[in-house]
């Protein structure tokens, strides 16, 4: 049977009191050139969304507004558990994508399964809530399965798949939590054709405070990834810290060339503008 020549995308987005985030990556999906979306905004337990989402009549947005806070790797479940569309999105609320970014992603899957791009790890400063970046690092690894046992360089934000490899290898693993996304990827690439696209059109938002990979390690993150190294026979994976393992040899020489399209701006959202309209 031939597949449709342009695929509907569900884009997966957990969030929880983020709104201005939120906002500017609901601005950056208004943007995008592949217009066969809907967007899936699983609210876990948070303050309501509703003045960010009418902000953006364009786009098919669903919200399933949790009543409890379970965590983010329960909301993608319920996300992609709704998801009509032949292919998934992941991101984060606080990540954005290119406006070119789904075009490139869903021809990547002309032939492949999966498909994740490059990045660009961006640092921001916060001023009236409008987040402004001072900072960019590109992230871009060749992709080497063998290799991303030990060191994972994949970016589940912007990450197009089809929904189908749930049928296959099952949802989301929350009892890995800071992990999930390492185990994702690995039980897709053993089931699927994975493609990286060459150009950094995610924008992946680093906090040098510690809410991303950075975070001070503790015992719970022990814990999740001994969990991770159990259930795919890793060995035992040191915890390091994320700047330190980069520079590492055997994660150095993956580093690869990419294109790099972002002009460096901020994307200004519509729910901002309009708050600062407001308050002056």
């Amino acid at each position: 049977m031939d597949r449709p020549l342009c695929p509907s995308v569900s884009v997966v987005i957990p969030t929880y009191n983020r709104p201005y985030p939120l906002a500017e990556l609901l601005e950056a999906l208004s943007r995008q050139t592949y217009r066969s979306l809907e967007v899936i905004v699983v609210n876990d337990g948070g303050e309501p969304i509703d003045d960010v989402v009418v902000l953006y009549p364009e786009l098919d947005i669903h919200v399933i507004d949790r009543r409890d806070n379970e965590g983010h790797v329960a909301a993608r479940n319920a996300g992609v558990q709704a998801a009509r569309g032949e292919l998934i999105m992941l991101c984060d609320d606080d990540d954005l994508v290119l406006p070119c970014h789904l075009e490139r992603m869903v021809a990547a899957l002309e032939h492949a399964d999966f498909a994740y791009a490059d990045a660009e790890i961006v640092q921001y400063r916060v001023e009236n809530d409008q987040r402004i970046p001072f900072a960019r690092f590109l992230f871009a690894y060749e992709y080497d399965l063998e290799a991303m046992r030990t060191f994972s360089t994949y970016v589940p934000s912007g990450s197009v798949y089809r929904k189908s490899l749930h049928d296959e290898i099952g949802s989301f693993d929350p009892s890995i939590h800071n992990y999930w996304d390492w185990d994702f990827f690995l039980r897709a690439a053993s089931a699927c054709r994975v493609a990286r696209v060459a150009v950094a059109t995610v924008l992946y938002a680093f906090s040098a405070d510690g809410d991303n990979m950075s975070r001070q390690l503790d015992d719970r993150r022990r814990r999740y990834l001994r969990r991770l190294c159990e259930k795919h026979g890793l060995g035992d994976l040191p915890m390091k810290n994320f700047w330190l393992l980069l520079d590492e040899p055997q994660v150095a020489r993956r580093r690869a060339e990419s294109e790099v399209i972002w002009d460096g701006k901020p994307i200004v959202s519509r729910f901002w503008a309009q708050k600062n309209a407001s308050d002056h």
